[in-house]
């Protein structure tokens, strides 16, 4: 397994797919919102949670398809299913390798990032809290909607329409935790909420994806 993560790393460093895409994605949305909503900091200060947290979510779907489509064009995720390694555990050090190069490129640059939307003080530390407990649960979710449509022409739309609503709630208690921190109020039920589903995603998608993966390969 840790060959194969490093295997995924380089060729994500390689292709130019990984660390880039999503931080790139990001700046450049982060940079936008100004323009949209007016340079107002009180404006940007209350919508900036959900700014980052959007932010990131759309980031790390930009590179799902990723994870399985090009083992499956040349082969190799035949061979990785017939491997002594368990194919669950495939699947977990390819949504780890996809984390490691998209979420925490994220998680240690929204931050800095936070401050062109003003976003309060208070904030910060919370924000990267919850990226850095939520994005696994984006990469695990994600490779779960890449191994759903693996082998299927332009799946990368039907990929994103599976995998969007089952963001929605690790977004919804990401930007709340941020937004209660920046307030000064109690964070620990969403956070604990967020935690949580995390914990489900990286112990039972790995399961879930597998099975996907040997129906698409029959």
């Amino acid at each position: 397994m840790i060959r194969l993560l490093w295997r995924d790393l380089v060729l994500a460093v390689r292709a130019g797919g990984g660390f880039g895409l999503g931080l790139g994605f990001f700046l450049i949305l982060v940079t936008l919102v100004p323009f949209g909503v007016g340079p107002n900091s009180e404006n940007l200060a209350i919508i900036a949670p959900g700014i980052l947290w959007i932010g990131a979510l759309l980031a790390c779907l930009l590179s799902l398809d990723r994870i399985f489509a090009l083992d499956f064009e040349d082969g190799s995720l035949d061979l990785l299913a017939t491997a002594p390694v368990p194919l669950e555990g495939v699947v977990f050090a390819k949504a780890l390798a996809h984390w490691i190069t998209t979420g925490l490129p994220l998680v240690v640059a929204a931050p800095a990032l936070g401050f062109l939307l003003h976003l309060e003080s208070g904030a910060y530390w919370w924000l990267f809290i919850t990226l850095l407990i939520g994005t696994p649960a984006l990469s695990f979710i994600g490779a779960f909607g890449a191994a759903l449509t693996v082998g299927l022409k332009r799946g990368g739309l039907l990929m994103s329409l599976l995998v969007l609503p089952l963001y929605i709630p690790t977004l919804i208690f990401g930007a709340e935790v941020v937004r209660r921190g920046a307030e000064g109020f109690l964070v620990s039920t969403p956070l604990m909420m967020q935690a949580g589903i995390t914990a489900g995603a990286v112990a039972l998608l790995p399961f879930a994806a597998a099975a996907a993966i040997r129906i698409a390969l029959r």
